[in-house]
């Protein structure tokens, strides 16, 4: 009777204690991405962004500098000229292509470059993703979580990061099927910025519309 009470209990233990060891895994890896970008004041990186929905499939690249607390630029080489600018305050789009020049507060901004502003301040992944779990991807790591606060619009946000911590792909999938990657490149962390790579200023006789809050 004992034998048997062991034999059912055992794969129970097991199973528990490997649960108990990834979880704490699953804690170092989030804490390392933490600590890694904790740390940074500044990043410059390359990247190429992907985009598959509504009947589209566009490849467009250029650079993105990051740099604390709450700035953000992102430069398009392809197509040419198209920016976004986190400045503090706003939050600013223009393609050459537009007849209008968007503009957000920063508060209320929910583009979808918005979870690399998690790098910006204090990083907790864990407190800003909800669901959040970890899994090996080759020789790399994936985080995966639901971005809070965007939960109507992306159904789900995976990081891919190395054995240090330093996110290399970013993946977010919306709620209307539509994906978004980004991946990055030649990646300069703690590099003099000045202050006027965060200023956007609108070409003359453009139009500055306010962009409506998310709903």
């Amino acid at each position: 009777m004992k034998k048997s009470r062991i034999s059912r209990v055992l794969p129970l233990l097991l199973v528990l204690l490997f649960a108990t060891q990834m979880h704490a895994q699953d804690k170092v890896l989030i804490r390392r991405v933490d600590d890694h970008y904790n740390h940074l004041h500044t990043l410059r990186a390359h990247y190429t962004e992907h985009y598959t929905g509504m009947g589209m499939d566009r490849s467009e690249s250029g650079t993105v500098t990051l740099k604390k607390p709450g700035l953000m630029r992102w430069s398009y080489d392809t197509p040419a000229g198209k920016i976004f600018v986190l400045d503090g305050k706003y939050a600013w789009f223009y393609s050459p292509d537009d007849a209008q020049i968007s503009r957000a507060p920063a508060k209320q901004l929910d583009d979808l470059r918005s979870p690399l502003r998690l790098l910006l301040g204090h990083t907790q992944l864990a407190k800003e993703l909800d669901q959040i779990t970890t899994a090996p991807d080759g020789a790399n790591f994936m985080i995966t979580g639901v971005p809070k606060g965007m939960e109507q619009r992306v159904h789900l946000l995976t990081l891919i990061v190395d054995a240090s911590g330093v996110i290399e792909r970013m993946k977010l999938e919306e709620a209307d099927g539509a994906t978004t990657e980004f991946t990055f490149s030649a990646i300069e962390e703690d590099i003099p910025l000045p202050p006027s790579e965060f200023i956007f200023t609108p070409p003359p006789g453009i139009p500055v519309v306010t962009a409506q809050p998310p709903i």
